[in-house]
């Protein structure tokens, strides 16, 4: 029988324990690890009477994960019967492992850039420990970061990281912190039952970073034993499960011999000892499945602080295109009978952050619900420490790599960051033409060799072939003996360059003169949307793009509110890319709607909240578990033979 004891009630004066503490079996924290079809699994063997849903919890994946990787477990487990368990993360470091350093698995469109703005690191410091990272991180591999060090004199609240390994659950990793539970999830606004799994990272609060932390089961309290007649050290080492030389390490009086009613200090395990301060474990693991309850809004009071008077480079009108189509946004809301308070800001020009930091002292800054707003990293860092200081929803209307996002629950990034988008364009190229002749053509000055080697790698990766070619050798004729007649070819020009894709056209435009038995596409960038005289080309090659942002003039709605904004403003929108109009429109319209529907907390109901954008498709992830969310939303365009544009959203 295994006694637990309340460590509050153990204190200076003669405490007479009378116990016998049995061993308790230590939990085998690691699994043999194997490689299948280029991913780590854990190779677990199934107990009596085990189940799927008691393996999942084991491993904190989902069971559906499970099934996908074990087919026929369905149909029920069997004891002594293998699964492979996908593992998230290789050689993940134990509690103690983790006091200099601990792993962080490479998600889908990652840079070692922002894995190192994430962390408060280097992208030097990350290198220096992964050696071939350099050469690129794939998703799915685990990299080794440095435990953050909080310098002296930093406001910011000490923290550091843990990766969550094998048996682990949400109680037990705040034992070991000697948390509550509630700590860590405040500290981690995105944990719950599906990202609490095995090779996560969440950020731990409270405490000095360069305390040295040892695993929950590995601590231990200094307790008071009184010798009883007959009694040796042995017995009483034996009796608490600790060594001898741990009791004779804390009692140096020992050295002249073990005497009755002797009273002892003995290091017992804190696993052993009763806290009553601490829910039981399924209380604390409950709280990853329950959400924060909502604070409905009356009245929505937004505030929109934009540099509206700097001129540099003409962004004033830009920012005063972009106000106007949010006040467009918000007749919208109020016609269908939401109460909005909109305040506006102006907030100064370049870096100077004074006005900025006079508007945040004021009592209509700390009374809204929501800001948006911003343009520099030195505006963005300013709101964004005053959303965390007010607990109010941020949103960053342009910038796409500022970095506050990663470290600040409360921000939502409107613009997606760029390796997201190409990740999730390269996804989309691959499940739609991987099957077909794919030719890519090298040349131009507008590079795009980041999305290029990205998408080469994932068609090798899924053994789809490609050839390549040189835009010198097209007037020659060339294209024409790589092309097929029995696939779609598809033609990807290595640049968004005008004058390689203008290039690219003629050629393609005159072999269909010659020979029009040849099913050709061309395949391209949301730089192409600016070149206005080429659109004709892209219906008659049948063009595809992908793109973070895009207007289709053939949509009614689109046409509505250009009529609209003329009306109101008596002018056309400027001609830029995005629309600037439409750019304040659709956030207005989308931080609104959610703020109306969800209120103070719609973060946790963000994947419900649809409107009828014009421009942006919305789908916003949360980067980590701590962090806020950044809009991940993907157009893919079809410039259709007919004449049409058929828009698709690819976000999901």
């Amino acid at each position: 029988m295994h006694h637990r004891f309340n460590l509050r009630k153990i204190f200076s004066g003669v405490l007479f324990l009378s116990i016998s503490l049995l061993s308790l079996p230590a939990q085998d924290m690691k699994y043999k690890t194997v490689e299948a079809n280029g991913q780590t699994y854990y190779e677990y063997t199934v107990r009596s009477g085990e189940g799927l849903y008691a393996v999942s919890r084991t491993f904190s994946v989902s069971v559906a994960d499970i099934l996908r990787h074990n087919p026929g477990a369905e149909r029920g487990l069997k004891n002594g019967q293998k699964l492979l368990i996908p593992a998230t993360g290789e050689n993940l470091s134990s509690p103690e492992d983790q006091n200099t350093a601990f792993q962080h698995t490479v998600a889908a469109g990652e840079t070692v850039y922002a894995i190192a703005k994430m962390y408060h690191t280097t992208v030097d410091e990350i290198f220096r420990l992964n050696p071939g990272a350099s050469e690129g991180v794939a998703e799915g591999r685990a990299l080794t970061i440095p435990q953050r060090r909080v310098i002296s004199d930093e406001k910011e609240e000490n923290y550091r990281y843990h990766t969550i390994l094998p048996k682990e659950t949400l109680y037990s990793v705040s034992r070991t912190y000697s948390l509550k539970p509630e700590d860590v999830m405040r500290a981690n606004p995105g944990l719950s039952v599906e990202t609490f799994r095995i090779g996560t990272t969440i950020r731990i609060p409270f405490f000095e970073s360069y305390e040295v932390i040892l695993p929950f089961e590995e601590q231990t309290a200094n307790i008071i034993h009184k010798v009883e007649r007959g009694e040796t050290l042995y017995s009483i080492a034996k009796r608490y499960n600790v060594e001898v030389q741990d009791i004779q390490r804390l009692n140096p009086m020992l050295s002249g011999g073990l005497k009755s009613n002797m009273e002892l200090f003995v290091p017992v395990k804190k696993s052993l000892l009763e806290d009553d301060s601490m829910p039981d474990a399924n209380e604390a693991n409950r709280l990853l499945s329950q959400s924060i309850p909502s604070q409905r809004v009356d009245v929505m009071k937004v505030g929109l602080l934009l540099p509206f008077l700097d001129e540099a480079r003409g962004a004033h009108l830009r920012l005063q295109e972009y106000y106007e189509g949010f006040l467009l946004a918000v007749e919208k809301m109020k016609n269908d009978g939401a109460n909005v308070e909109l305040y506006v800001f102006e907030t100064g020009e370049g870096d100077d952050t004074q006005k900025l930091q006079s508007l945040l002292g004021t009592l209509e800054m700390q009374s809204l619900n929501l800001i948006i707003g911003g343009v520099n990293d030195a505006q963005i860092k300013m709101l964004s420490d005053f959303s965390v200081s007010h607990n109010i929803k941020y949103v960053v209307p342009f910038s796409q790599s500022n970095g506050e996002v990663l470290n600040n629950g409360n921000i939502f990034q409107v613009n997606p960051m760029q390796n997201m988008t190409y990740t999730k364009a390269s996804s989309v190229f691959l499940r739609t033409f991987r099957n077909a002749n794919i030719i890519f053509v090298r040349g131009g000055e507008n590079d795009k060799s980041e999305f290029v080697s990205l998408l080469q790698n994932d068609l090798r990766k899924n053994n789809a072939g490609y050839a390549t070619l040189d835009a010198s050798a097209l007037p020659g004729g060339s294209i024409l003996a790589l092309l097929s007649r029995n696939k779609e070819n598809v033609i990807v020009p290595a640049s968004g360059d005008s004058g390689l894709l203008r290039q690219i056209t003629d050629e393609l435009k005159k072999m269909r003169e010659t020979d029009s038995g040849f099913a050709v596409r061309l395949f391209g960038y949301p730089d192409w949307q600016a070149y206005s005289n080429l659109k004709e080309d892209y219906s008659l090659l049948g063009a595809y793009i992908f793109a973070p942002f895009f207007v289709n003039d053939q949509d009614r709605d689109v046409e509505a509110f250009k009529s609209n904004f003329r009306k109101w403003y008596g002018r056309d929108l400027l001609e830029t890319f995005p629309s600037y109009g439409m750019w304040g429109y659709d956030t207005g319209l989308f931080f609104m709607t959610a703020l109306q529907r969800y209120g103070n907390n719609f973060e946790q109901n963000i994947g419900r909240v649809n409107v009828n954008s014009l421009q942006f498709p919305f789908y916003f992830e949360r980067p980590n578990n701590w962090g806020g969310f950044v809009n991940s939303g993907l157009y893919f365009i079809h410039y259709d033979t007919d004449g049409k544009i058929i828009k698709t959203d690819k976000s999901r």
